[in-house]
């Protein structure tokens, strides 16, 4: 079956009015973040120290008092060259809506723009801070400068005030990994459902990636809401294609057959299937956030020849582009298992396999292998996972989030911007959400 031709079967989708946290640029988040960010690996170390102290016990959701407490998440880039990428997914992190405050940790030789970075955290209404390690005297010194500074930045954003948030100022994304043989027939197929109801009640949706999706970009052209942008998903996958071909390998690993999947085109019509059937409104590349609602194609493979290895080299660096777009919540569906969860947004896991479900349920949020043993049907699991999201984006944890997941990694990419074919509105678009975040 092509998955494009499943209809939306969740209609009439309630639309709860959430609480969250106004930003300058108009933004709402849906946490209250305090990001430290170590701008080298050099300075990893002291940054890790420093979010250490403010490590929640694994009981801390079960705390009334704890919303009251913004939690520390340590987030960073580990290379000392420069990279525009790199510099752009660290500018769009630190003003996530979900991020009230940031800590920059430098060693004071970098060629991260510190400066820059502070400047832009600061003009989007957010405090910020930075430490050069250098210059402070050292670990222990700068350490200690650090818990102070945010101790004070907690405190003052326990003081923040909620204010009302709707379901068309939500941003999710959906990624898949540890895929095995059910996850094309159950979590997949699920999450589209999900993102079908979310589309329908106004939100912008991003599914990943065009490296898992070579076989389906003619399906996805039929799908784009302007011919133009049609050409430029064909375009993109094409890219893909050639660029797994010139490293010489696919998105097809050993973990994938050893679950079952027999070939790329049957992962790929898995993966495809958690885009739903909702028309594919633009194409965005990592740190690009949708203008409008509705559903958007993220391109995670680099431009030009290969020059970095791997376009993704674990999940997380794929959630972290996720979320630099701005995404408030990541519905991960996986088959074989997967507990990790991210700095800065949750992680909501949809598990496709009951076997993996049962072995893993103090991970998973959602049994989508119901679905295999006919406990529950593809629109019932696919309105959980709505109604999941929607409870995480009112405050409740996420699995991986009461569980203390943090995981986050930065590599080097490179990418040119994205054409005004590819949105919704052209270019101008675009460069409304460009002079906001500046």
């Amino acid at each position: 079956m092509q998955p494009n031709t499943m209809t939306m079967t969740i209609t009439n989708a309630q639309s709860p009015e959430l609480q969250g946290y106004l930003r300058a640029d108009g933004r709402k988040g849906i946490r209250n973040v305090v990001a430290v960010a170590y701008l080298v690996e050099c300075a990893h170390h002291v940054a890790r120290e420093i979010v250490a102290q403010f490590r929640p016990a694994f009981d801390a959701f079960d705390d009334p008092a704890r919303e009251q407490e913004p939690p520390v998440h340590l987030i960073g880039f580990p290379g000392c060259y420069p990279n525009s990428y790199a510099e752009k997914m660290m500018e769009r992190l630190t003003t996530h809506p979900n991020v009230g405050a940031v800590l920059f940790v430098s060693l004071g030789c970098e060629s991260m723009n510190k400066h820059h970075l502070v400047d832009a955290v600061r003009a989007s209404g957010r405090p910020a801070h930075v430490l050069t390690i250098q210059e402070k005297g050292g670990t222990r010194s700068t350490i200690q400068n650090g818990l102070d500074w945010v101790r004070e930045a907690r405190e003052t954003l326990g003081r923040q005030q909620k204010v009302p948030m709707a379901l068309d100022e939500l941003i999710v994304g959906t990624i898949c990994g540890g895929s095995d043989g059910t996850s094309g027939i159950t979590a997949n197929p699920a999450v589209g459902r999900a993102f079908d109801a979310l589309v329908e009640a106004g939100a912008a949706c991003v599914f990943e990636e065009t490296g898992e999706l070579v076989g389906c970009e003619y399906h996805m052209e039929k799908r784009a809401a302007r011919p133009e942008l049609g050409r430029e998903i064909v375009a993109c996958v094409a890219k893909a294609a050639r660029y797994y071909s010139i490293l010489g390998h696919g998105s097809f690993a050993v973990g994938n057959a050893d679950g079952g999947l027999t070939t790329q085109e049957e992962k790929s019509l898995g993966a495809y299937a958690k885009s739903g059937a909702s028309p594919i409104v633009g194409i965005v590349k990592p740190g690009d956030i949708p203008p409008t609602g509705g559903l958007y194609l993220l391109d995670v493979v680099p431009d030009g020849e290969p020059r970095f290895g791997f376009p993704n080299i674990s999940d997380n660096a794929e959630i972290a582009e996720l979320i630099a777009c701005g995404a408030h919540v990541i519905l991960f569906t996986t088959g074989r298992g997967s507990v990790v969860g991210s700095a800065i947004s949750p992680v909501i896991k949809v598990c496709a396999n009951p076997t993996t479900y049962r072995n893993l349920a103090g991970d998973m949020d959602v049994d989508a292998g119901r679905i295999l043993e006919g406990r529950a049907t593809l629109d019932e699991v696919g309105r959980e996972v709505f109604d999941v999201t929607v409870a995480v984006a009112a405050g409740a944890p996420s699995k991986s989030e009461a569980l203390g997941h943090q995981e986050f990694i930065l590599t080097y990419k490179t990418f040119e911007p994205v054409g005004p074919a590819c949105l919704p509105a052209g270019a101008a678009a675009r460069n409304v959400v460009e002079i906001a975040l500046q």
